[in-house]
């Protein structure tokens, strides 16, 4: 379960589950902004796989209605990112996703997201 995208970026999937889904990815060069730190469209490339694989978890197409970042600490190349994506609510129609990109324990950035469920609205 992964992408062109994801490859490129190298992100690799560790597990998903109905409603959830464990990503990973280590900071690179390739990934830094111009003061040398993680660029944040890294980050959000990381959150927004994660949300995708957890959303599409259940067997229905499901695609991006809004989402949010927030970042908390900058990382920096060499460090092991996670992305961690749990299910907050999910419907007939949409469905919520939280999703927390951490170094070990810290909390680097938090992503929430919102899809609309596809073939669960003609339903």
């Amino acid at each position: 379960m992964s992408d062109a995208y994801m490859e490129l970026l190298g992100i690799k999937v560790e597990a998903v589950g109905a409603g959830r889904a464990h990503l990973s990815a280590v900071v690179g060069p390739q990934h830094l902004n111009l003061h040398g730190s993680c660029h944040g469209g890294f980050l959000y490339s990381l959150a927004d796989a994660a949300f995708a694989l957890a959303s599409n978890s259940h067997g229905v197409a499901a695609v991006a209605l809004s989402t949010h970042m927030e970042y908390f600490k900058p990382a920096k190349a060499g460090d092991r990112l996670e992305a961690h994506a749990t299910e907050e609510n999910l419907g007939r129609r949409t469905a919520t996703y939280r999703i927390e990109v951490r170094r070990g324990a810290e909390r680097v950035a938090l992503f929430t997201g919102t899809v609309f469920r596809k073939e669960a609205a003609g339903s």
